[in-house]
């Protein structure tokens, strides 16, 4: 089978997450990717250590999950004896994956006018916290930093201190976004024969999911406040505690809140005014929290899911992290792969592709590269002979 992607060559030059799974997605999808690497390993390979090399830090999971089905060349882009290795890296590459500050890509020569310069048709994936225009152009920051310019912080958790969300969402949102883009500026390459920019930023996502909520402040000036786990805009629309665990519920829309009036033995709130529709029972959840309280505090999780789910009312166990491999939807779609990595401590799991296509599905295929593990394969590929890449071992580029 050939994968959507099979031919197309990227070049990573990404970190820690947004831009490696931008490049992780294509790889999944039959690129080639080549992950570059400072001599010394990229500081987002050695976070939380999940190996236990002898001599050497151990390989955390963000790097062993983010760099699956790539191969990895270690260079310094920064070594005036590394430009024509670089020239040839980017004349050989359809795409070029970068999360730096502007001024760095342009120090190092990997702005897109220096990769336009070698190869015309470049599609350039440019991920930043702030985008490459404005007064925060060239700041750097990390994922909680949008978190909390975006006002997400001050809606989550409750009342008191503002809070992040520990899964890293503006990170995973902008790669998907650039993963997007770049899909759609290779279809427009495909047509044209032109190249272009692919800019994402973290900033951009965080509008973008705050959308619906920075537009009803905006134009109604209302202020939502933190309220933990209850929704805004409809009821029951919580985390309840059953008799051995928790439970989350969601129901939206009037079919659903009627059938949920039924299975908790009250129908008298159907014609209440304080429940006359999702944003009047988001208003006055109280009063229906307390009504699922006395349901449900008597049932355990597995007895609550089971009435739940015959009432056709979406809901979810809380799993403890250990809990996830066991669930077995998770095990009949083939959520995890797990697979064996050098000095590993026991085989690894690792999320398959999120998206999976019917004719030609991505997978994982093989494992993310030690540090260099493809350096002298890649570089005689481009035409440098032995002695050339011993050289440029021996002079610290590679």
């Amino acid at each position: 089978m050939t994968l959507p992607l099979a031919g197309i060559r990227v070049l990573d030059f990404g970190r820690y997450i947004a831009g490696p799974y931008c490049a992780m997605l294509l790889a999944d999808m039959g690129a080639e990717v080549i992950r570059i690497e400072r001599r010394e390993g990229g500081e987002d390979r050695y976070v939380s250590p999940i190996t236990a090399p002898e001599d050497q830090p151990g390989e955390g999971p963000m790097f062993i999950g983010f760099n699956r089905n790539k191969k990895g060349i270690t260079l310094d882009p920064a070594h005036p004896e590394a430009r024509e290795i670089k020239r040839r890296l980017i004349a050989s590459a359809d795409i070029v994956v970068a999360n730096l500050p502007l001024d760095v890509l342009e120090k190092l020569e990997l702005d897109y006018e220096s990769l336009k310069a070698i190869k015309p048709d470049v599609i350039m994936a440019r991920v930043s916290t702030f985008g490459h225009e404005g007064p925060y152009a060239n700041r750097v920051g990390f994922d909680p930093v949008i978190q909390a310019m975006s006002g997400a912080m001050t809606l989550t958790g409750t009342p008191g201190v503002p809070i992040r969300s520990v899964v890293p969402f503006e990170d995973f949102g902008t790669a998907l976004h650039t993963a997007f883009g770049v899909m759609v500026a290779l279809f427009h390459r495909q047509k044209t024969g032109q190249g272009q920019i692919v800019d994402g930023s973290l900033l951009a996502t965080g509008m973008m999911f705050m959308q619906s909520l920075l537009a009803e402040r905006y134009v109604l000036d209302l202020v939502r406040k933190q309220q933990g786990n209850t929704g805004y805009t409809a009821a029951p629309a919580d985390c309840y505690k059953t008799k051995d665990g928790w439970l989350v519920v969601a129901t939206i829309g009037q079919p659903m809140f009627k059938r949920w009036t039924r299975l908790v033995g009250r129908p008298d709130l159907i014609d209440d005014p304080r429940c006359v529709d999702d944003l009047a029972r988001g208003n006055n959840s109280d009063l229906i929290n307390e009504a699922m309280d006395a349901w449900i505090s008597h049932l355990t999780t597995d007895e609550a899911i089971q009435k739940l789910e015959e009432a056709r009312i979406p809901c979810g166990k809380v799993f403890q992290l250990g809990e996830v491999f066991d669930d077995p939807q998770v095990k009949a779609r083939g959520l995890f792969k797990f697979i064996e990595y050098p000095d590993g401590i026991k085989p690894i799991p690792l999320s398959n592709t999120p998206v999976q296509l019917s004719e030609t599905p991505g997978s994982v295929r093989h494992r993310a590269p030690t540090l260099g593990e493809h350096t002298n394969e890649v570089l005689t590929g481009l035409g440098f002979s032995e002695e050339e890449i011993g050289a440029f071992r021996r002079a610290n580029v590679i």
